[in-house]
């Protein structure tokens, strides 16, 4: 394991301004603009992790807090929350910026699921996160209460 493995799984993955044409007739950002961003900066965050080419399972929730503006500096960070034998939960944070004042607002929050696969498509093993830090331990412990109301929702 090298020492990367070892360390959170987290960063900033994509700084976006969001332009006239991401808006809708509203004159606010799509929230489908918002959702492609985060499945790739959870995207960039998994296949980091795993190394090899990954697909979206799933998206758990996506829930947003505020409007988007044109003009809004949209800035995302994905982490690893939690691994289980071929897939990873990614949990995303947006932050819109309005460059011109510094203000930043908690914009969106979601959890993806991705499963990592190997050359012919098939879902293949990744490493074991071991979480390093208080704040990921905390994220860890929340991923696998998920799963297990995600287990417990498709046997009943």
């Amino acid at each position: 394991m090298s020492d990367c493995d070892k360390v959170s799984f987290c960063g900033n993955v994509i700084s976006h301004v969001m332009m006239p044409y991401h808006a809708n007739p509203a004159g606010n950002v799509n929230g489908g603009v918002i959702m492609q961003l985060i499945d790739d900066a959870a995207f960039v965050i998994a296949t980091r992790y795993a190394r090899t080419n990954v697909v979206t399972a799933s998206i758990e929730r996506i829930d947003f807090h505020r409007p988007v503006h044109v003009g809004d500096l949209l800035t995302l960070k994905g982490c690893l929350n939690l691994t289980h034998r071929s897939s990873m939960e990614i949990g995303v944070r947006v932050i819109s910026e309005d460059m011109r004042t510094g203000e930043q607002r908690h914009i969106a929050s979601a959890y993806l699921t991705f499963v990592a696969m190997d050359e012919n498509l098939h879902p293949t093993p990744v490493n074991e996160y071991i979480p390093d830090t208080e704040v990921a331990k905390r994220r860890y412990t929340e991923a696998r209460k998920r799963r297990q109301h995600r287990q417990q929702q498709t046997e009943g």
